[in-house]
Protein backbone atom coordinates (compact mmCIF):
# COMPACT_ATOMS: atom_id res chain seq x y z
CA UNK A 1 0.00 0.00 0.00
CA UNK A 2 1.59 3.26 -1.08
CA UNK A 3 2.04 6.14 1.23
CA UNK A 4 1.44 9.74 0.37
CA UNK A 5 4.37 11.98 0.67
CA UNK A 6 4.41 14.00 3.81
CA UNK A 7 4.29 17.80 3.79
CA UNK A 8 7.90 17.93 5.01
CA UNK A 9 9.06 15.99 1.96
CA UNK A 10 7.32 18.46 -0.38
CA UNK A 11 8.86 21.34 1.45
CA UNK A 12 12.35 19.76 1.06
CA UNK A 13 11.86 19.23 -2.68
CA UNK A 14 10.70 22.79 -3.17
CA UNK A 15 13.82 24.08 -1.44
CA UNK A 16 16.05 21.98 -3.71
CA UNK A 17 14.30 23.24 -6.84
CA UNK A 18 14.52 26.88 -5.80
CA UNK A 19 18.19 26.45 -4.91
CA UNK A 20 18.99 25.01 -8.33
CA UNK A 21 17.03 27.71 -10.10
CA UNK A 22 18.73 30.41 -8.09
CA UNK A 23 22.17 28.99 -8.80
CA UNK A 24 21.46 28.72 -12.50
CA UNK A 25 20.19 32.27 -12.66
CA UNK A 26 23.23 33.49 -10.80
CA UNK A 27 25.54 31.63 -13.18
CA UNK A 28 23.65 33.03 -16.18
CA UNK A 29 23.83 36.59 -14.86
CA UNK A 30 27.50 36.24 -13.96
CA UNK A 31 28.35 34.98 -17.43
CA UNK A 32 26.51 37.87 -19.06
CA UNK A 33 28.19 40.34 -16.74
CA UNK A 34 31.66 38.86 -17.52
CA UNK A 35 30.91 38.96 -21.22
CA UNK A 36 29.91 42.58 -21.03
CA UNK A 37 33.07 43.44 -19.11
CA UNK A 38 35.26 41.66 -21.66
CA UNK A 39 33.53 43.37 -24.55
CA UNK A 40 33.77 46.73 -22.81
CA UNK A 41 37.45 46.17 -22.03
CA UNK A 42 38.28 45.01 -25.54
CA UNK A 43 36.71 48.15 -26.88
CA UNK A 44 39.45 50.06 -25.08
CA UNK A 45 42.75 48.13 -25.30
CA UNK A 46 43.37 44.42 -25.61
CA UNK A 47 46.17 42.86 -23.59
CA UNK A 48 48.38 40.70 -25.80
CA UNK A 49 50.60 39.28 -23.04
CA UNK A 50 52.60 40.25 -19.96
CA UNK A 51 56.28 41.18 -20.00
CA UNK A 52 59.02 41.79 -17.43
CA UNK A 53 59.94 45.50 -17.35
CA UNK A 54 63.55 44.73 -16.41
CA UNK A 55 64.01 41.59 -18.54
CA UNK A 56 61.82 42.01 -21.67
CA UNK A 57 62.53 38.51 -22.96
CA UNK A 58 60.57 37.08 -19.99
CA UNK A 59 56.89 36.97 -21.13
CA UNK A 60 53.69 35.24 -20.02
CA UNK A 61 50.08 34.97 -21.18
CA UNK A 62 48.84 35.79 -17.68
CA UNK A 63 49.87 38.10 -14.81
CA UNK A 64 52.76 36.98 -12.67
CA UNK A 65 56.27 37.84 -11.61
CA UNK A 66 59.58 37.87 -13.47
CA UNK A 67 61.49 34.66 -12.91
CA UNK A 68 64.76 36.60 -12.74
CA UNK A 69 64.15 39.78 -10.73
CA UNK A 70 60.75 39.05 -9.17
CA UNK A 71 59.11 42.21 -10.48
CA UNK A 72 55.46 42.11 -11.48
CA UNK A 73 54.94 41.49 -15.19
CA UNK A 74 53.55 44.53 -17.05
CA UNK A 75 50.75 44.22 -19.64
CA UNK A 76 51.56 44.77 -23.31
CA UNK A 77 48.59 46.07 -25.30
CA UNK A 78 47.59 45.47 -28.87
CA UNK A 79 48.82 48.20 -31.18
CA UNK A 80 51.89 49.06 -29.09
CA UNK A 81 54.20 47.21 -31.52
CA UNK A 82 56.89 47.58 -28.88
CA UNK A 83 56.22 44.35 -27.07
CA UNK A 84 59.60 42.81 -27.65
CA UNK A 85 63.20 43.58 -28.37
CA UNK A 86 64.24 43.15 -31.97
CA UNK A 87 67.90 43.29 -32.75
CA UNK A 88 70.24 41.88 -35.31
CA UNK A 89 72.54 43.02 -38.02
CA UNK A 90 70.45 46.19 -38.33
CA UNK A 91 71.38 47.28 -34.81
CA UNK A 92 67.78 48.30 -34.00
CA UNK A 93 65.95 47.46 -30.78
CA UNK A 94 62.43 48.31 -29.63
CA UNK A 95 61.25 48.36 -26.03
CA UNK A 96 57.78 48.53 -24.59
CA UNK A 97 56.81 51.87 -23.10
CA UNK A 98 56.51 50.28 -19.67
CA UNK A 99 59.98 48.77 -19.96
CA UNK A 100 61.60 52.06 -20.94
CA UNK A 101 59.84 53.78 -18.06
CA UNK A 102 60.87 51.26 -15.44
CA UNK A 103 64.55 51.13 -16.39
CA UNK A 104 64.65 54.94 -16.59
CA UNK A 105 65.69 55.57 -20.18
CA UNK A 106 66.75 59.21 -20.77
CA UNK A 107 68.11 60.85 -23.92
CA UNK A 108 70.06 64.01 -24.77
CA UNK A 109 70.51 65.72 -28.17
CA UNK A 110 73.90 65.74 -29.88
CA UNK A 111 75.15 69.35 -29.91
CA UNK A 112 77.96 71.50 -31.26
CA UNK A 113 79.80 73.42 -28.54
CA UNK A 114 83.32 73.93 -27.13
CA UNK A 115 84.71 70.95 -25.26
CA UNK A 116 85.66 71.74 -21.68
CA UNK A 117 88.27 69.72 -19.90
CA UNK A 118 90.11 70.13 -16.62
CA UNK A 119 93.64 68.76 -16.83
CA UNK A 120 95.20 68.08 -13.45
CA UNK A 121 98.97 67.67 -13.30
CA UNK A 122 101.73 67.30 -10.73
CA UNK A 123 105.18 68.79 -11.00
CA UNK A 124 108.20 70.29 -9.27
CA UNK A 125 109.25 73.86 -8.55
CA UNK A 126 112.58 74.49 -10.24
CA UNK A 127 114.80 77.55 -10.36
CA UNK A 128 114.82 79.92 -13.30
CA UNK A 129 117.80 78.61 -15.25
CA UNK A 130 118.20 81.97 -16.99
CA UNK A 131 118.89 83.52 -13.57
CA UNK A 132 121.60 81.19 -12.31
CA UNK A 133 125.29 82.03 -12.32
CA UNK A 134 128.54 80.29 -11.33
CA UNK A 135 131.36 82.72 -10.38
CA UNK A 136 134.84 81.35 -11.13
CA UNK A 137 138.33 82.74 -10.63
CA UNK A 138 139.52 84.58 -13.76
CA UNK A 139 143.10 85.06 -12.57
CA UNK A 140 145.39 83.08 -10.28
CA UNK A 141 145.75 84.50 -6.79
CA UNK A 142 144.92 84.22 -3.10
CA UNK A 143 141.64 85.05 -1.38
CA UNK A 144 142.41 87.84 1.03
CA UNK A 145 138.92 88.57 2.36
CA UNK A 146 135.40 87.03 2.21
CA UNK A 147 132.36 89.25 2.48
CA UNK A 148 129.97 86.28 2.10
CA UNK A 149 131.05 83.19 3.99
CA UNK A 150 127.87 81.09 4.09
CA UNK A 151 125.18 79.67 1.83
CA UNK A 152 121.75 81.28 1.79
CA UNK A 153 122.88 84.91 2.01
CA UNK A 154 120.75 87.31 -0.05
CA UNK A 155 122.91 89.56 -2.22
CA UNK A 156 122.25 92.49 -4.54
CA UNK A 157 123.73 93.47 -7.86
CA UNK A 158 127.46 94.50 -7.62
CA UNK A 159 127.68 93.59 -3.95
CA UNK A 160 131.27 92.54 -3.06
CA UNK A 161 131.57 88.83 -2.33
CA UNK A 162 135.34 88.37 -1.94
CA UNK A 163 138.71 90.13 -2.42
CA UNK A 164 141.46 88.31 -4.34
CA UNK A 165 145.19 89.29 -4.30
CA UNK A 166 146.63 88.69 -7.79
CA UNK A 167 150.00 89.89 -9.22
CA UNK A 168 148.56 89.38 -12.70
CA UNK A 169 145.96 92.05 -12.00
CA UNK A 170 148.73 94.41 -10.81
CA UNK A 171 150.71 93.86 -14.03
CA UNK A 172 147.61 94.41 -16.21
CA UNK A 173 146.82 97.70 -14.42
CA UNK A 174 150.36 98.99 -14.84
CA UNK A 175 150.30 98.15 -18.54
CA UNK A 176 147.02 100.01 -19.00
CA UNK A 177 148.28 103.13 -17.21
CA UNK A 178 151.53 103.10 -19.22
CA UNK A 179 149.68 102.77 -22.52
CA UNK A 180 147.45 105.70 -21.60
CA UNK A 181 150.50 107.85 -20.69
CA UNK A 182 152.50 107.00 -23.78
CA UNK A 183 149.47 107.07 -25.99
CA UNK A 184 149.15 110.82 -25.53
CA UNK A 185 152.43 111.27 -27.49
CA UNK A 186 151.32 108.91 -30.23
CA UNK A 187 153.85 106.17 -29.42
CA UNK A 188 151.04 103.71 -28.65
CA UNK A 189 148.03 103.26 -30.85
CA UNK A 190 144.49 103.57 -29.66
CA UNK A 191 143.88 99.90 -30.35
CA UNK A 192 146.67 98.89 -27.98
CA UNK A 193 145.15 101.08 -25.25
CA UNK A 194 141.73 99.53 -25.83
CA UNK A 195 143.22 96.04 -25.77
CA UNK A 196 144.86 96.62 -22.40
CA UNK A 197 141.59 98.01 -21.08
CA UNK A 198 139.68 94.94 -22.32
CA UNK A 199 142.14 92.75 -20.49
CA UNK A 200 141.22 94.41 -17.20
CA UNK A 201 137.53 93.76 -17.87
CA UNK A 202 138.33 90.15 -18.71
CA UNK A 203 140.07 89.77 -15.33
CA UNK A 204 136.87 90.84 -13.60
CA UNK A 205 137.29 94.57 -13.01
CA UNK A 206 134.14 96.62 -13.55
CA UNK A 207 133.80 100.08 -15.04
CA UNK A 208 133.91 101.68 -11.60
CA UNK A 209 137.24 99.99 -10.86
CA UNK A 210 138.77 101.20 -14.12
CA UNK A 211 137.52 104.76 -13.58
CA UNK A 212 139.06 104.77 -10.10
CA UNK A 213 142.37 103.51 -11.53
CA UNK A 214 142.39 106.26 -14.16
CA UNK A 215 141.68 108.90 -11.53
CA UNK A 216 144.24 107.77 -8.94
CA UNK A 217 146.86 106.43 -11.33
CA UNK A 218 147.82 103.92 -8.64
CA UNK A 219 147.72 100.26 -9.65
CA UNK A 220 146.73 97.60 -7.10
CA UNK A 221 147.04 93.82 -6.98
CA UNK A 222 143.49 93.59 -5.67
CA UNK A 223 140.45 92.15 -7.51
CA UNK A 224 136.96 92.48 -5.99
CA UNK A 225 134.50 89.71 -6.98
CA UNK A 226 130.95 91.10 -7.12
CA UNK A 227 127.43 89.67 -7.44
CA UNK A 228 126.23 89.81 -11.08
CA UNK A 229 122.56 90.28 -10.03
CA UNK A 230 120.20 90.16 -7.07
CA UNK A 231 119.88 86.64 -5.75
CA UNK A 232 120.79 84.03 -3.20
CA UNK A 233 124.13 82.34 -2.65
CA UNK A 234 123.37 78.64 -3.14
CA UNK A 235 126.95 77.36 -3.13
CA UNK A 236 130.30 78.59 -1.72
CA UNK A 237 133.72 77.03 -2.40
CA UNK A 238 135.91 80.02 -1.45
CA UNK A 239 137.75 80.40 1.86
CA UNK A 240 140.05 83.12 3.19
CA UNK A 241 143.70 82.36 2.51
CA UNK A 242 142.84 79.91 -0.26
CA UNK A 243 144.96 79.94 -3.41
CA UNK A 244 142.89 79.74 -6.56
CA UNK A 245 143.67 79.24 -10.20
CA UNK A 246 141.84 80.23 -13.35
CA UNK A 247 138.38 78.59 -13.67
CA UNK A 248 138.21 77.48 -10.02
CA UNK A 249 134.57 77.78 -8.83
CA UNK A 250 134.07 80.26 -6.00
CA UNK A 251 130.35 81.01 -5.68
CA UNK A 252 127.02 79.93 -7.18
CA UNK A 253 124.14 82.39 -7.16
CA UNK A 254 120.48 81.82 -8.06
CA UNK A 255 117.64 84.32 -8.42
CA UNK A 256 114.49 82.85 -6.81
CA UNK A 257 112.29 85.88 -7.40
CA UNK A 258 111.09 83.97 -10.45
CA UNK A 259 110.66 80.17 -10.40
CA UNK A 260 109.62 77.49 -12.87
CA UNK A 261 106.77 75.04 -12.35
CA UNK A 262 107.62 72.06 -14.55
CA UNK A 263 105.24 69.16 -15.22
CA UNK A 264 105.03 66.28 -17.68
CA UNK A 265 102.14 66.25 -20.14
CA UNK A 266 101.05 63.01 -21.78
CA UNK A 267 101.16 62.68 -25.53
CA UNK A 268 97.36 62.60 -25.84
CA UNK A 269 97.04 65.89 -23.90
CA UNK A 270 99.71 67.87 -25.74
CA UNK A 271 97.40 69.03 -28.59
CA UNK A 272 95.19 70.66 -25.96
CA UNK A 273 98.00 72.73 -24.43
CA UNK A 274 99.17 76.05 -25.84
CA UNK A 275 101.67 78.66 -24.69
CA UNK A 276 99.85 81.45 -22.93
CA UNK A 277 97.26 79.18 -21.29
CA UNK A 278 96.87 79.92 -17.60
CA UNK A 279 97.73 77.25 -15.06
CA UNK A 280 96.44 77.37 -11.47
CA UNK A 281 99.26 76.15 -9.21
CA UNK A 282 98.68 75.07 -5.61
CA UNK A 283 101.31 74.17 -3.03
CA UNK A 284 101.06 72.39 0.30
CA UNK A 285 103.17 75.16 1.87
CA UNK A 286 100.53 77.75 0.88
CA UNK A 287 97.20 76.14 1.80
CA UNK A 288 94.17 77.88 0.39
CA UNK A 289 96.21 79.96 -2.06
CA UNK A 290 96.51 79.64 -5.82
CA UNK A 291 99.24 81.07 -8.01
CA UNK A 292 98.08 81.61 -11.59
CA UNK A 293 100.63 81.99 -14.39
CA UNK A 294 100.72 81.24 -18.15
CA UNK A 295 102.50 78.38 -19.91
CA UNK A 296 105.81 79.75 -21.19
CA UNK A 297 107.26 76.74 -23.00
CA UNK A 298 106.27 73.26 -24.22
CA UNK A 299 109.21 70.99 -24.99
CA UNK A 300 108.90 69.74 -28.60
CA UNK A 301 111.02 66.69 -27.74
CA UNK A 302 108.96 63.74 -26.47
CA UNK A 303 110.39 61.41 -23.85
CA UNK A 304 110.45 58.02 -25.61
CA UNK A 305 110.09 55.93 -22.46
CA UNK A 306 107.26 57.86 -20.78
CA UNK A 307 105.66 59.36 -23.91
CA UNK A 308 105.48 62.74 -22.19
CA UNK A 309 106.82 66.23 -22.85
CA UNK A 310 107.89 68.80 -20.27
CA UNK A 311 105.82 71.95 -19.86
CA UNK A 312 107.14 75.08 -18.14
CA UNK A 313 105.20 77.73 -16.24
CA UNK A 314 107.05 80.82 -14.93
CA UNK A 315 105.83 81.76 -11.44
CA UNK A 316 106.44 85.19 -9.86
CA UNK A 317 108.02 84.83 -6.42
CA UNK A 318 109.10 88.29 -5.31
CA UNK A 319 108.12 87.51 -1.72
CA UNK A 320 110.19 84.27 -1.84
CA UNK A 321 107.29 82.31 -0.30
CA UNK A 322 107.52 79.56 -2.92
CA UNK A 323 110.34 77.17 -2.13
CA UNK A 324 112.82 75.79 -4.61
CA UNK A 325 112.43 72.07 -5.44
CA UNK A 326 109.12 71.58 -3.63
CA UNK A 327 106.31 69.65 -5.30
CA UNK A 328 103.18 71.36 -6.58
CA UNK A 329 99.90 70.58 -8.33
CA UNK A 330 98.55 72.35 -11.38
CA UNK A 331 95.14 72.70 -12.98
CA UNK A 332 94.67 73.67 -16.63
CA UNK A 333 91.18 74.67 -17.76
CA UNK A 334 91.00 73.77 -21.45
CA UNK A 335 88.36 74.95 -23.91
CA UNK A 336 88.49 73.71 -27.49
CA UNK A 337 86.94 75.16 -30.62
CA UNK A 338 83.24 74.24 -31.15
CA UNK A 339 82.89 70.57 -32.05
CA UNK A 340 80.28 67.78 -32.02
CA UNK A 341 79.66 66.62 -28.43
CA UNK A 342 77.67 64.01 -26.52
CA UNK A 343 77.54 63.35 -22.75
CA UNK A 344 80.10 60.86 -21.53
CA UNK A 345 77.30 58.89 -19.88
CA UNK A 346 76.06 57.95 -23.36
CA UNK A 347 79.27 56.09 -24.26
CA UNK A 348 79.43 52.30 -24.14
CA UNK A 349 82.70 50.35 -24.13
CA UNK A 350 81.17 46.88 -24.17
CA UNK A 351 82.42 46.03 -27.68
CA UNK A 352 85.52 46.45 -29.77
CA UNK A 353 84.76 50.10 -30.53
CA UNK A 354 83.08 52.86 -28.47
CA UNK A 355 79.36 53.07 -29.19
CA UNK A 356 76.07 54.71 -28.19
CA UNK A 357 72.36 54.15 -28.71
CA UNK A 358 70.38 56.68 -30.73
CA UNK A 359 66.82 57.32 -29.54
CA UNK A 360 64.63 57.14 -32.65
CA UNK A 361 61.40 57.76 -30.73
CA UNK A 362 58.48 55.45 -30.05
CA UNK A 363 60.62 53.09 -27.99
CA UNK A 364 63.01 52.39 -30.89
CA UNK A 365 66.78 52.64 -30.46
CA UNK A 366 69.66 52.16 -32.87
CA UNK A 367 73.17 50.97 -32.03
CA UNK A 368 75.92 53.23 -33.44
CA UNK A 369 79.67 52.66 -33.40
CA UNK A 370 81.57 55.91 -32.84
CA UNK A 371 84.92 57.45 -33.58
CA UNK A 372 85.94 59.56 -30.58
CA UNK A 373 88.13 62.63 -30.39
CA UNK A 374 89.12 64.26 -27.10
CA UNK A 375 87.34 63.36 -23.87
CA UNK A 376 86.19 66.27 -21.71
CA UNK A 377 85.03 66.50 -18.11
CA UNK A 378 81.40 65.67 -18.86
CA UNK A 379 81.29 65.36 -22.66
CA UNK A 380 83.14 63.58 -25.47
CA UNK A 381 84.08 64.78 -28.93
CA UNK A 382 82.51 62.79 -31.80
CA UNK A 383 84.48 62.54 -35.02
CA UNK A 384 82.15 60.08 -36.78
CA UNK A 385 78.99 58.09 -36.12
CA UNK A 386 76.49 60.80 -35.07
CA UNK A 387 74.93 63.96 -36.44
CA UNK A 388 73.95 67.14 -34.66
CA UNK A 389 70.39 67.04 -33.35
CA UNK A 390 70.17 63.26 -32.98
CA UNK A 391 69.30 62.06 -29.50
CA UNK A 392 71.54 59.61 -27.67
CA UNK A 393 70.58 57.51 -24.66
CA UNK A 394 72.35 58.80 -21.54
CA UNK A 395 70.63 56.65 -18.91
CA UNK A 396 69.96 52.89 -19.00
CA UNK A 397 72.05 52.51 -22.19
CA UNK A 398 73.83 49.50 -20.70
CA UNK A 399 70.52 47.75 -20.02
CA UNK A 400 69.39 48.41 -23.59
CA UNK A 401 72.70 47.06 -24.91
CA UNK A 402 72.40 43.91 -22.80
CA UNK A 403 68.94 43.22 -24.20
CA UNK A 404 70.15 43.98 -27.73
CA UNK A 405 72.99 41.47 -27.48
CA UNK A 406 70.69 38.78 -26.08
CA UNK A 407 68.25 39.32 -28.92
CA UNK A 408 71.10 39.36 -31.45
CA UNK A 409 72.40 36.02 -30.21
CA UNK A 410 68.94 34.51 -30.52
CA UNK A 411 68.49 35.92 -34.03
CA UNK A 412 71.85 34.79 -35.38
CA UNK A 413 72.08 31.34 -33.83
CA UNK A 414 68.37 30.54 -33.96
CA UNK A 415 68.62 28.27 -30.92
CA UNK A 416 66.58 30.14 -28.32
CA UNK A 417 63.36 28.23 -29.02
CA UNK A 418 65.23 24.95 -29.31
CA UNK A 419 66.85 25.49 -25.90
CA UNK A 420 63.42 25.92 -24.30
CA UNK A 421 62.32 22.46 -25.41
CA UNK A 422 63.20 19.72 -22.93
CA UNK A 423 63.74 17.17 -25.73
CA UNK A 424 65.95 19.48 -27.81
CA UNK A 425 69.42 18.15 -28.77
CA UNK A 426 70.80 21.60 -27.97
CA UNK A 427 69.49 21.41 -24.41
CA UNK A 428 70.66 17.85 -23.67
CA UNK A 429 73.11 15.30 -25.11
CA UNK A 430 72.03 13.22 -28.11
CA UNK A 431 70.83 9.79 -26.99
CA UNK A 432 70.86 6.91 -29.48
CA UNK A 433 70.03 3.32 -28.66
CA UNK A 434 72.82 1.90 -30.82
CA UNK A 435 76.32 3.06 -31.75
CA UNK A 436 76.14 5.27 -34.83
CA UNK A 437 78.86 5.91 -37.40
CA UNK A 438 78.88 9.14 -39.34
CA UNK A 439 79.95 9.29 -42.99
CA UNK A 440 83.76 9.77 -43.27
CA UNK A 441 83.32 12.83 -45.52
CA UNK A 442 81.13 14.44 -42.85
CA UNK A 443 83.68 13.77 -40.12
CA UNK A 444 86.52 15.16 -42.25
CA UNK A 445 84.64 18.33 -43.21
CA UNK A 446 83.54 18.94 -39.60
CA UNK A 447 87.12 18.51 -38.41
CA UNK A 448 88.25 21.11 -40.96
CA UNK A 449 85.77 23.82 -39.93
CA UNK A 450 86.40 23.04 -36.26
CA UNK A 451 90.13 23.57 -36.72
CA UNK A 452 89.47 26.72 -38.77
CA UNK A 453 87.50 28.28 -35.90
CA UNK A 454 90.09 27.17 -33.35
CA UNK A 455 92.75 28.89 -35.50
CA UNK A 456 90.62 32.06 -35.86
CA UNK A 457 90.57 31.51 -39.66
CA UNK A 458 87.17 32.70 -40.86
CA UNK A 459 88.22 32.30 -44.50
CA UNK A 460 89.01 28.59 -44.01
CA UNK A 461 85.72 28.09 -42.19
CA UNK A 462 83.79 29.68 -45.04
CA UNK A 463 85.77 27.63 -47.56
CA UNK A 464 84.90 24.22 -45.99
CA UNK A 465 81.36 25.00 -44.79
CA UNK A 466 79.62 23.98 -48.08
CA UNK A 467 81.15 20.51 -47.78
CA UNK A 468 79.70 20.16 -44.28
CA UNK A 469 76.23 21.15 -45.44
CA UNK A 470 76.39 18.77 -48.38
CA UNK A 471 77.56 15.90 -46.16
CA UNK A 472 74.69 16.48 -43.70
CA UNK A 473 72.19 16.47 -46.57
CA UNK A 474 73.49 13.03 -47.62
CA UNK A 475 72.91 11.48 -44.17
CA UNK A 476 69.87 9.26 -43.59
CA UNK A 477 67.15 8.58 -41.04
CA UNK A 478 67.84 9.49 -37.39
CA UNK A 479 71.22 11.17 -37.97
CA UNK A 480 69.68 13.38 -40.64
CA UNK A 481 66.82 14.33 -38.31
CA UNK A 482 69.24 15.19 -35.51
CA UNK A 483 71.80 17.20 -37.46
CA UNK A 484 69.68 18.91 -40.10
CA UNK A 485 67.96 21.50 -37.79
CA UNK A 486 71.37 22.71 -36.64
CA UNK A 487 73.10 22.49 -40.03
CA UNK A 488 70.44 24.73 -41.54
CA UNK A 489 71.41 27.48 -39.12
CA UNK A 490 75.14 27.40 -39.95
CA UNK A 491 76.21 30.63 -41.63
CA UNK A 492 79.40 31.91 -43.20
CA UNK A 493 79.18 34.97 -40.97
CA UNK A 494 80.77 38.37 -41.30
CA UNK A 495 83.07 37.67 -38.36
CA UNK A 496 84.13 34.81 -36.13
CA UNK A 497 81.46 35.52 -33.51
CA UNK A 498 78.67 35.24 -36.05
CA UNK A 499 80.09 31.95 -37.33
CA UNK A 500 80.70 30.43 -33.90
CA UNK A 501 77.22 30.97 -32.41
CA UNK A 502 75.28 28.56 -34.68
CA UNK A 503 78.30 26.25 -34.98
CA UNK A 504 78.30 25.49 -31.25
CA UNK A 505 74.99 23.52 -31.06
CA UNK A 506 75.80 21.79 -34.37
CA UNK A 507 79.24 20.75 -33.07
CA UNK A 508 77.64 19.58 -29.83
CA UNK A 509 75.25 17.30 -31.73
CA UNK A 510 78.02 15.84 -33.92
CA UNK A 511 80.22 15.11 -30.88
CA UNK A 512 77.35 13.39 -29.06
CA UNK A 513 76.71 11.09 -32.03
CA UNK A 514 80.41 10.18 -32.19
CA UNK A 515 80.32 9.55 -28.45
CA UNK A 516 77.81 6.73 -28.96
CA UNK A 517 80.61 4.68 -30.49
CA UNK A 518 82.90 2.53 -28.32
CA UNK A 519 85.85 4.65 -27.24
CA UNK A 520 88.39 2.46 -29.03
CA UNK A 521 86.45 2.72 -32.31
CA UNK A 522 85.50 6.41 -32.28
CA UNK A 523 86.06 8.38 -35.46
CA UNK A 524 87.59 11.31 -33.56
CA UNK A 525 88.52 12.50 -30.08
CA UNK A 526 85.81 14.33 -28.14
CA UNK A 527 86.44 17.44 -26.04
CA UNK A 528 84.07 19.43 -23.84
CA UNK A 529 84.10 23.13 -22.90
CA UNK A 530 82.55 23.82 -19.45
CA UNK A 531 81.80 27.48 -20.25
CA UNK A 532 80.83 27.69 -23.91
CA UNK A 533 79.28 31.05 -24.96
CA UNK A 534 75.88 29.76 -26.17
CA UNK A 535 75.01 26.46 -24.47
CA UNK A 536 77.10 26.89 -21.36
CA UNK A 537 78.59 23.39 -21.85
CA UNK A 538 79.31 22.11 -25.36
CA UNK A 539 81.46 19.56 -27.14
CA UNK A 540 83.52 19.28 -30.29
CA UNK A 541 85.62 16.67 -32.12
CA UNK A 542 89.35 16.66 -32.87
CA UNK A 543 91.53 14.28 -34.83
CA UNK A 544 93.95 13.81 -31.95
CA UNK A 545 94.28 14.69 -28.30
CA UNK A 546 97.80 16.17 -28.41
CA UNK A 547 96.43 19.52 -27.28
CA UNK A 548 93.08 21.16 -26.60
CA UNK A 549 91.96 23.49 -29.40
CA UNK A 550 88.67 25.15 -28.43
CA UNK A 551 86.75 26.32 -31.54
CA UNK A 552 84.19 28.28 -29.50
CA UNK A 553 86.79 30.81 -28.25
CA UNK A 554 89.83 30.33 -30.49
CA UNK A 555 92.96 32.15 -29.38
CA UNK A 556 91.07 33.88 -26.55
CA UNK A 557 90.84 30.58 -24.61
CA UNK A 558 92.29 27.94 -26.92
CA UNK A 559 93.04 25.43 -24.17
CA UNK A 560 89.68 25.71 -22.39
CA UNK A 561 88.30 22.18 -22.34
CA UNK A 562 88.90 18.55 -21.35
CA UNK A 563 88.83 15.30 -23.30
CA UNK A 564 85.83 13.05 -22.74
CA UNK A 565 86.21 9.30 -22.57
Amino acid sequence: MSKKPTSSFFIFMLLVVFTLLGGGAGWFIAQHQHASITVSGSAERKILFYQSPMHPWITSDKPGKCTICGMALAPVYEGDDTNSAVSGGSGFIKLAESTASVIGVASTPVRTAPLHRTLRVAGVISEDETRHRILSARVPGRIEELHVNQVGVEVVHNQPLAVVYSPDVLTAQRLYLENRRVGASGAVSASEIASSREKLLAYGLVEEDIQKLEQTGTPEAILVIRAPFDGTVVSRKAYEGQYVDVNDELFEIGDFSSLWFIFDAYERDLPLLKTGQNVDVTLTSLPGETVTAPIAFIDPNLNESTRTARVRVVLPNSSLRILHRQTANGTVHIESAPTLLIPRSALLYTREQPAAYVDLGGGAYQFRQLTLGHIGDTEAEILAGLNEGEKVVTQAALLIDSQSQLAHIATVSGISEEMDKPDSPAASPVTLTTPTTLPPELIESVLKITEALASDRLDDYQKHLPAVLEAVHQTQDTVHDILMPFAEKLVSGTDLKDARRPFEPFSNAVADIVRTQPEAERQAKIFQCPMSPVLGTARWIQKNNAETRNPFFGSEMLDCGVELH
